[in-house]
Formats: structure tokens, sequence, C-alpha cells
């Protein structure tokens, strides 16, 4: 039987973790995947976060278990973060992305719960996890360069008169499609794992394999990605305006979907270490909490951020829009698939200014980039300084 001042210790973690989740759905999740589709005029704010917050909560349940096991158990070497760690972490990482959301400016989520718990879990005397840092830092550095280039340079190729545009699109959504088919979700797999739509497909088509891939699975992830062209180019042939507004809801769909996989391991990780100190509650129970989290805020405070991203950093056009939500898709995916930690509002800044550079610096606010730039730096050594700080004057005090 649990100890009630256990039980007790745990209910105040997960209340601060459910504000954690509530702040990263008002200001990270909840915010950036229909940016762009708002700056495209593409749905109202207010329809954008309500449908951010439904796709977001899916997302945390079928794609949160890699980035909360990561944040919860592989941030610190040789010492599990303890209730009172996870509750600094997670209040001092809260209180300074909701001061990000209420001033406008989207503070890096990612930044700030790594920060936090990296500074709690020092402070308690573990060991640095350098590879892991290793791992997030690349990913972190790259973002701005992989993101914002190649929606560059789709946003130049739509613009330019080489290539048709209605053909490019559904090459596009061909691509959306082969990475679809190859997403792991948690409803597809074994009990302790998770598959996708082209392994389950093409379990039973007797290929060869093909550079260590199933052959069946190729065959049906190609053949997805031909029906998503298929279906694109007929839209588009239709009513190419009507098209592409279809579009761009559907990348802004499965970018939200990805945000609640990615986002809500920041919220939820640090209770991980907890549920095994004899509090029985199964992971997945832990990320529909934290996907209900991720809910709230979407609904509640997401439209002034939706705001912020759609009209002070560029403005968008559905061509730009779409250029910019496809890298950011891929990479959200790729975060997710690796279980690292990152921050939606570094993907899907760094891919709206790369595609808003497409058109001339259209609209890019040079001076809105370079205070978000320092928000983000400041975020993560304010976080550490901040929750090392805290947790060793309470481990003094008591």
């Amino acid at each position: 039987m649990v100890a009630t001042g256990t039980l007790l210790t745990f209910g105040v973690a997960a209340a601060a973790s459910l504000f954690m989740a509530w702040a990263i759905g008002a200001g990270s999740s909840g915010s950036t995947p229909f940016a762009p589709a708002v700056g495209a005029n593409a749905i109202s704010v207010m329809r954008a976060g309500l449908i951010v917050g439904v796709l977001g909560f899916f997302g945390a349940v079928f794609q949160g278990a890699n980035v909360t096991e990561a944040v919860g158990s592989e941030l610190i070497i040789g010492e599990p973060l303890t209730a009172t760690a996870a509750i600094v972490g997670l209040i001092t990482a809260a209180v300074l992305v909701a001061i990000g959301v209420f001033a406008g400016y989207p503070i890096a989520t990612a930044f700030t719960v790594t920060g936090a718990i990296v500074g709690v879990g020092l402070a308690m005397g573990g060991a640095p996890a350098w590879a892991k840092y290793a791992e997030i830092m690349t990913l972190w550095v790259l973002t701005p360069f992989v993101g914002g280039g190649i929606a560059y340079g789709i946003a130049r190729l739509l613009r330019g008169d080489r290539f048709d545009e209605d053909y490019l699109i559904a090459l596009l959504g061909g691509v959306i499609g082969f990475i679809i088919a190859n997403v792991g979700f948690a409803f597809l797999g074994p009990p302790d794992g998770s598959g996708s739509i082209a392994g389950t497909l093409g379990a039973g088509l007797p290929l060869p394999t093909v550079a260590g891939v199933d052959g069946g699975q190729i065959v049906a992830a190609l053949a997805v990605a031909a029906l998503s062209v298929a279906v694109l180019w007929f839209a588009l042939n239709r009513d190419r305006t009507a098209g592409q507004r279809r579009f761009l809801l559907v990348l802004g769909g499965l970018v939200a979907f990805s945000a609640g996989g990615s986002q809500v391991g920041l919220a939820i990780g640090p209770l991980v270490p907890l549920l095994g100190s004899g509090i029985e509650i199964p992971l997945w129970a832990v990320l529909t909490g934290g996907g209900f989290g991720l809910l709230l805020g979407s609904w509640t405070g997401a439209p002034r951020m939706i705001k912020a991203l759609a009209q002070d950093y560029s403005a968008l056009g559905p061509r730009r829009s779409i250029a910019a939500l496809i890298p950011s898709f891929a990479i959200a995916q790729t975060a997710v698939a690796f279980g690292i930690p990152v921050s939606f509002n570094e993907i899907i800044v760094s891919a709206i200014v790369g595609s808003g550079y497409a058109a001339g610096n259209a609209g890019v606010s040079r001076r809105k980039m370079i205070y978000t730039v320092l928000a983000w730096v400041g975020s993560l050594v304010l976080s550490f300084v901040l929750a090392y700080g805290i947790f060793t004057l309470i481990t003094l005090v008591r």
C-alpha cells in the first residue's frame, strides 16, 4: 500500500506536470502547427486553436512515449529524479513558458524544460549525460539551417516558372505520404513499441530485404505516396485554390499531431522515475493526462501565440505556408522517432523565416527574430540556473 505522503507528493508533482502541459499547449504545441495556415487565411485563429488541441491530444497518446522516457530518464546519469526535483523543474520551466505566452514571445519549451531538468538533476548529484546532450544539441543547432533551408528551397521552386506548380505540390504531397507511411504509432505495434502503416501493410508481401529494410514495407510506403500524389493532383486540377488550402490544413494537422507526440514528454517526462517508486500508474494513462493538459492549453491560451507567429514573423501566402510546414513535419517526426526533445517554436519559426526569405524578405521581422533567438538562449540558461539554485536552496533548508 502506498503511503499517504507519497501519494500527496506525487499529486503535487502531477499538478506541476499539468501546469507545464497547459503552458506548452498555450505556447508551443498549441500555437505553432497552424500558424502558417492562419497567416495564409486558410483557417481562423480560434478554429485553429480548437483543432490543434484535439490533434495534439491524440499525438500525445499515440506517439508520446519516446520523448517522455528520454526526458524522464536519459538527461541525468546515476540519480533518478525525486518528486521534489520534478516539482521544482516543472514549475520553473512552466512559469518561464507562461511568461513567454503572455508577453507574446515563443519561448522554446524544449530548451526551458531540458535546462530545468538538467539543473535539478545536477543539483541532486547526478552526472551529465554527455552523449544525450550531443544528440540534442546537434538537432537544435541543425534545425534552423535544415528546416529554414528546405522551406526556402521549396518556396523558391513554387514561386519559379521552371516547373508546373500543381505538379510540384502533388509531388510534395507524395513525400508527405511516404513519411506518414513510415511513422511509428503505438496502436500498430507491440505493447512496448510502435509500428508503421507501411510495416503493417507490407508484412504479408513476400519480397526480399533491400538495404536492411523489408521489401514489403518499401512497396507499401511507395503505394501510399503514389496514392497521396493522385489525390492531391485531382484536388488541385479541380480547384487549385481549394486544393492548396486543403493540403495546407492537412499539413497543419500533421504538425499538430507531431507536436503532441513530442511536447507531451516535456511535461510528463519528469514523472516517469516516480512511477517506479511504489506508484503503479501505466504510462498510457500518464500520456493521456498530459495530452489533456496540452488540449486545455491549446483551447485557452494558444490564440495569442498563433497570432504572433502568423503575423509578426513573416507575411505568409499559401505556397510559403506549405513550404514552411513540410520540413516542420519531417523534423518533428525525426525528433519523435529518436526520442529527442525539440522546440516546435524553433522548428516553425525557422521554417517561416526561410520561406519568407524566398520572397525577398517579404514581411520577415528581423527585430522580432533577434528577440526570439535571445529568448531561446536565455530560457535555456535561466531555467538551468533557477532550477539548480532553487533545488539547492530547498536541500539546504531541509
